[in-house]
């Protein structure tokens, strides 16, 4: 009997990535008779961005690149950099896994990196392996990340500096300032790392992507026009993949649900930056007040501040002891009881989002958070705190999509602090006014299309099957 397909896939830390990667192993192998190997890295590993890896069906294994050290690396080493150098200086032991996983019976068919993770294709380019990248944010941001070598051997000034809009095939224009957030400053070593990123990209044989026609379809087309003539790899999209809602019986019902459940329909604003984004102290109470003129009730995930790295939380840089709701103003949490539920660090997102009380939704506006946001028909408020997320800001607000609302800060006013009346009124605006009608048609039309993508024999289907018979020919 001839042996099932068997690829490798490795992944990089944080939700947005390992629950993808989690999805695509459990499809290839319940759907297709894959067996799968997910390989993550034990130095950027948490016990929270792990979860999905639990409960995987049979046929899908998991395994650890062992520690490697960065202890040299700058106290305030750029997030990325501290990825980007534990991928690189694990590439002997991934050299060794391979290595041995070729020895078995099963063999190795493929091998699928992460999107941070593409200089592994020469490692398994040179072992005859085809390689291929999931990329688990939009189509958008990996044209972005491609063109990034030439942006840097083509211009000499900061990314914001740039005197014209940067017009990406079948995208919406883009302030120099929207490109990932890594690339705003040159001086950083993380800046030449990402235009090897970007190179590193070219070895791949194709591109898997987490997205889906209805939020992409001009980039899609422009991007197939681009690799039929040899200029990109294709790209497959495979999306939406979002965790599944779990049935009320199949969990201990979280309180925050409860309380929702004694809400009105859509009357609830869910407010969460992801599971790394951080605020300052200061626009943690500045929200805190805007939330509360704003007169709407709201669910609220509240994380430790940081002022000094908005994405302190990702690699659980930011843990601590500390109660979060203790950086809130003087009186708040009594004062909003009944009004606004106020949850430490982690909530049940995809349920939150499906409840039939919650309205909309503030995000940094992360692109698993927008899968899940669009999979809900909830429209959004779009708070983007680094990486791609900017990008994501504006394309999502953007007359072509129309998910969210998000207005580009003033020339200069980056980062700076967003006063608690703009927050009153974007919460106002989203939840009442025009606007959020608007972004609310929107937001049903795209879970619409989500299904349709999502359902037996859709889109999503069809692009695995397509990818699923590509790998099977290796």
């Amino acid at each position: 009997m001839a042996q099932a397909p068997h690829v490798v896939m490795l992944t990089s830390s944080g939700a947005g990535h390992v629950l993808p990667v989690s999805e695509l192993a459990k499809r290839l192998a319940v759907r297709h008779g894959f067996t799968v190997t997910i390989v993550t890295y034990a130095s950027l590993s948490t016990p929270g961005h792990s979860s999905p890896l639990a409960s995987l069906p049979p046929g899908v294994s998991v395994a650890a690149l062992p520690e490697v050290s960065i202890s040299d690396l700058a106290a305030d080493a750029h997030l990325v950099t501290r990825i980007l150098t534990v991928i690189n200086r694990a590439l002997p032991q991934l050299r060794d896994l391979l290595r041995s996983l070729l020895g078995l019976p099963a063999g190795i068919t493929a091998f699928m990196t992460d999107m941070l993770c593409p200089a592994a294709l020469a490692v398994s380019k040179e072992m005859g392996l085809p390689g291929y990248v999931f990329y688990t944010s939009s189509l958008m941001s990996l044209l972005s990340l491609l063109y990034t070598p030439e942006l840097s051997r083509t211009t000499t000034c900061e990314c914001r500096d740039l005197p014209e809009p940067v017009m990406l095939p079948g995208c919406v224009p883009l302030h120099g300032a929207d490109l990932v957030e890594p690339v705003q400053n040159r001086s950083d070593p993380v800046y030449e790392l990402m235009v090897d990123l970007g190179l590193n990209y070219l070895l791949a044989e194709g591109f898997i992507v987490n997205t889906m026609d209805a939020l992409e379809h001009e980039t899609l087309v422009a991007f197939k026009e681009l690799s039929d003539k040899g200029v990109y790899p294709p790209a497959y999209a495979v999306g939406p993949f979002t965790r599944r809602r779990c049935p009320d019986s199949d969990e201990v019902k979280h309180s925050c649900l409860r309380w929702l459940d004694n809400q009105p329909d859509g009357s609830v604003l869910y407010v969460s930056f992801g599971s790394g984004g951080t605020l300052s102290t200061a626009q943690t109470a500045e929200l805190a007040a805007g939330l509360e003129a704003s007169g709407q009730r709201f669910l609220w995930v509240v994380h430790h501040p940081n002022d000094k790295d908005s994405s302190a939380a990702y690699l659980g840089t930011a843990a601590t002891d500390a109660d979060p709701l203790r950086y809130l103003p003087d009186g708040f949490v009594e004062r909003m009881n009944g009004t606004g539920l106020l949850v430490p660090l982690w909530a049940p997102q995809v349920e939150i989002l499906n409840h039939v009380a919650v309205g909309g939704f503030m995000s940094h506006g992360g692109w698993n958070s927008t899968l899940e946001s669009v999979a809900a028909g909830v429209p959004m408020v779009a708070w983007p705190l680094y990486a791609e997320q900017r990008m994501n800001a504006v394309m999502l607000s953007s007359d072509r999509v129309g998910l969210a609302l998000w207005e580009r800060p003033p020339l200069g006013k980056d980062g700076a602090i967003v006063p608690r009346e703009e927050v009153a009124a974007l919460v106002r605006e989203l939840m009442e006014g025009e606007k959020g009608g608007m972004a609310r048609k929107k937001a049903d039309h795209l879970r619409d299309e989500a299904e349709i993508a999502s359902a037996a024999g859709g889109s999503q289907d069809r692009a695995l099957a397509v990818v699923a018979g590509m790998v099977s020919l290796h």
